[in-house]
């Protein structure tokens, strides 16, 4: 598969559909896939034909998180550009609902997170498991997460690794439906196309004054946690200690999640 057909782009309408197409590694996020991300925010970010963004994922994972075999030495480390898959997806500048239609775990989670909102199909599953595979957060998870369900669900996610099932997600507000999986991109087209019956500046104004009061104190919670995941980068992340507890985290989300 070449690099430019890891995200996938649709238009239609001012609405914009981006698909992360590594189906047969459940969409994790190796090297290439993570800049070709980054590259697809940033351009849309620009984009006067895009009013609203769909965010979703091939086959049966929306992204299950950092390439592990990539990450533990396993395969090979391709070279990557400086772009921030992070900021580009949270700075994008409009609307971004994110249909989640399988695993979203760890780094997919944290994707996830910067959504405006999430519409999640019946087999939509949520794993926090950065503390199984020994790396800190570094994409805004310790920050938002706890501000979305509660900062004693999110310790019990992100403490015990556990999976969380998408009506346990709706039940505790992560989500805002859960609706079969023949429905969830034309739900998400149809909430998409709501938006767009609303004044552009109007609603520009008001989703910002949202953020930014939402963010008003996770700015140094984002700031605290991108030292710490530098930090511990440097002084606990090996390839070696990766690669042996990949193939644990593996099986007990064989497990949890009934795959």
């Amino acid at each position: 598969m070449n690099d430019s057909d890891l995200v996938l782009v649709t238009r239609h309408d001012g609405i914009t559909t981006v698909t992360l197409n590594r189906p047969e590694a459940l969409n994790a996020l190796s090297g290439p896939l993570r800049q070709a991300i980054a590259e697809t925010f940033l351009e849309l970010a620009s984009d006067e034909s895009t009013e609203v963004i769909i965010l979703t994922g091939a086959g049966r994972a929306f992204t299950v998180g950092l390439d592990l075999k990539e990450l533990g030495g396993e395969t090979a480390a391709t070279t990557v550009t400086d772009k921030d898959l992070g900021k580009a997806v949270a700075n994008v500048g409009k609307p971004v609902i994110g249909a989640i239609n399988g695993f979203a775990i760890t780094g997919g989670f944290e994707i996830a997170l910067m959504c405006d909102f999430l519409i999640a199909g019946p087999n939509a599953k949520f794993a926090d498991t950065h503390a199984r595979v020994g790396v800190v957060p570094g994409w805004g998870l310790s920050q938002r997460l706890p501000r979305l369900i509660g900062i004693n669900r999110a310790k019990e996610l992100s403490l015990t690794g556990n999976y969380l099932d998408a009506q346990t997600a709706y039940a505790w507000g992560l989500v805002n439906r859960v609706v079969d999986e023949k429905d969830l991109l034309p739900t998400c087209e149809k909430l998409a196309a709501d938006i767009l019956t609303t004044e552009p500046i109007t609603r520009g104004a008001i989703r910002d004054i949202m953020d930014r009061g939402w963010h008003s104190t996770l700015e140094e919670g984002l700031s605290i946690e991108h030292a710490a995941n530098r930090a511990h980068a440097k002084s606990q992340v090996r390839a070696d200690k990766v690669a042996a507890r990949r193939a644990q985290i593996q099986d007990r989300g064989r497990d949890q999640a009934g795959a």
